[in-house]
């Protein structure tokens, strides 16, 4: 179940609640009864072990990479 962040802009109360994604928002400061609102706030991933970068994926053949070919240019033309 998440754990949303709540604070109260009436007393500055801040605390949290666990809500299912189907319950309804909290609107009401446990403290003062005053007016809340939902905090949002950056989360804090850790990606361990492989897979996670796009060279762990990779294929360590270049056989399925189609070789790069140079093209002749043609000659320039003389002025006359």
């Amino acid at each position: 179940m998440p754990t949303y962040q709540y604070a109260c802009t009436a007393c500055d109360h801040e605390f949290e609640a666990f809500q299912s994604f189907t319950e309804e928002s909290l609107t009401e400061c446990p403290e003062c009864k005053g007016e809340i609102k939902k905090v949002y706030s950056a989360v804090g991933v850790v990606f361990k072990g492989s897979g996670f970068y796009k060279t762990d994926s990779a294929k360590s053949s270049t056989a399925s990479v189609p070789a790069v070919t140079s093209v002749p240019t043609p000659p320039a033309a003389k002025p006359e």
